[in-house]
């Protein structure tokens, strides 16, 4: 049994719990309090866990005692022994009512393959089953939960290296940094090319991030030990005081949540330049600002579109980020690979420089939205959808590579803009249909000259009838051969004015 297996296996468990109400994300996060039970056995690391409150201790109990002790042992994890124990059951609570229910998730559980997980690795189960919550578009999980391909693309251009320092200032489950982590063991044979001390940093110092909402944090504290990452994930708010001490990192990849500050509130810090309560503006403030000013250090942040193109502080913003930064490359991601099916998201990428004015000097677009298919939970999107991309991208000369899709823009070009990033689009095909409508202008005056045309010979039949009407119709001054021509000349002029105005569409549908 593969890991995908498992993962449907422990989905499925949540028509379990069905009846005691418990909602998809609500499931995730009870899951996750009996499988960091279970995963610390299997791993031979129960050691951090009190005797009391071990898997076994689940497993010998049943009915109304198990579900006692297993309220207890929430409690009791959440308030004492080792830290990264209490952060993953801090304020843990319990939602299934039903003991059969709990007994029923426990066996369920036990009964797994887990020799094959562990084969498989057991942080990739734990993923697999976040990226399943995500995709179920009822759990609303997909709001956080930045797709798997776009993460591992970002992170191989990025390209973080051994003992740099990477953060994520919006961690949601940590995906960015694990995938940063999963690079650098591709490149060092899981650690082993590296020396104890380096192998160290990688684990307990390399990696950290913040996330603000604590079951989001919890799912991303299981994620990361799972994947042998003890790096400090905090539990705050990136836009208050939290953040201020996050500075000097060498690599900083983020998707930050979308919308404004709650009740429309400005951000509690007060080192940011400039005020707006546009969080992904100051998410963006915050991520070049706290990128060390040698050169090197780098991020990759994706942004909805808004970011590119919101006037007044948005346009000092995007100035300032190009004064401090070589903002070098845009994606225009495509739409529908988002929780926010309508929101449209681009990935900017940027390295911290030396000087703080004219670091920007072209900034390449692609444009991977236009003429793109509809991608979705049917459609999903690959890392091969990348891949023009990725070349593009790490052309040896940027201007030799032939794809309609990359183009470039000086930084004189956007600042005639008014500092406007909402560039790079092409052409959308499906507007082709009305390439070739003739010129409106024209278009107008031939249909005005139609209705004159119209208007006239109305005229005259009006004048005719008048003319009728006024002669007394009798055979001394009206003969028989003068009422037939009248009657025809009537009805070529009734004729040739319905032509006209038919042409004209006087007449219209009707």
């Amino acid at each position: 049994m593969g890991n995908q297996d498992i993962v449907q296996k422990l989905w499925n468990l949540c028509n379990v719990l069905r009846d005691d109400g418990i909602t998809y994300h609500q499931y995730v996060t009870e899951l996750t309090y009996v499988l960091f039970l279970k995963m610390m056995k299997e791993t031979n690391k129960e050691s951090i866990l009190p005797e009391q409150y071990r898997w076994n201790s689940l497993t010998e109990r049943h009915g109304m005692a198990l579900q006692q002790h297993y309220r207890q042992l929430l409690l009791d994890l959440g308030n004492e022994g080792n830290e990264t124990v209490k952060q993953i059951y801090m304020h843990a609570t319990s939602n299934i009512n039903e003991p059969k229910n709990l007994e029923k998730i426990i066996t369920s559980i036990d009964q797994l393959d887990w020799y094959s997980a562990k084969e498989e690795g057991l942080g990739d189960l734990y993923e697999g089953l976040l990226e399943k919550n995500a995709s179920e578009t009822k759990s609303g999980a997909g709001q956080y939960f930045t797709p798997r391909p776009l993460i591992d693309v970002i992170t191989k251009l990025v390209d973080p290296q051994p003992g740099e320092r990477c953060n994520d200032p919006a961690a949601g489950t940590f995906g960015f940094m694990i995938a940063a982590d999963r690079h650098i063991r591709s490149q060092t044979d899981d650690h082993f090319d590296l020396g104890q001390k380096e192998s160290e940093f990688q684990k307990y110092q390399a990696f950290s991030g913040v996330e603000l909402v604590k079951d989001t944090h919890r799912l991303a504290m299981m994620n990361a030990l799972l994947h042998d990452i003890e790096g400090e994930i905090m539990l705050g708010d990136t836009l208050s005081d939290d953040g201020a001490i996050l500075k000097n990192f060498d690599v900083i990849l983020t998707n930050p949540p979308f919308g404004t500050k709650q009740g429309g509130e400005r951000p509690t810090r007060d080192d940011l330049t400039f005020t707006t309560t546009n969080k992904q503006l100051n998410f963006l403030q915050h991520i070049y600002r706290a990128l060390k000013a040698n050169g090197k250090a780098r991020a990759a942040v994706v942004l909805p579109d808004n970011v590119l193109f919101e006037s007044g502080v948005g346009a000092k913003i995007r100035a300032d980020l190009m004064d401090k930064c070589n903002l070098h490359t845009i994606l225009r991601l495509p739409t529908g690979i988002f929780y926010a099916q309508g929101v449209k998201t681009n990935v900017l990428f940027f390295t911290r420089e030396k000087t703080d004015k004219d670091s920007t000097k072209d900034v390449w677009v692609y444009d991977l939205r236009t003429n793109m298919p509809s991608f979705g939970k049917r459609a999903p999107l690959t890392v091969g959808h990348f891949d023009a991309f990725v070349a593009a991208y790490i052309a040896e000369d940027r201007t030799k590579v032939e794809d309609e899709r990359w183009n470039v823009f000086t930084r004189e070009d956007i600042r005639k803009k008014g500092d406007s990033l909402d560039i790079g689009l092409i052409a959308d095909e499906s507007l082709s249909a009305y390439d070739n409508l003739p010129d409106p202008v024209a278009s107008a005056e031939e249909a005005m000259g139609k209705l004159e045309e119209a208007l006239a010979l109305l005229g005259e039949v009006v004048a005719e009838l008048k003319a009728i009407d006024a002669k007394p119709d009798s055979d001394e001054e009206v003969n028989g051969k003068e009422q037939h021509e009248r009657k025809n000349r009537y009805e070529q002029q009734n004729s040739e004015f319905a032509k006209v105005a038919e042409a004209s569409g006087v007449y219209g549908d009707e």
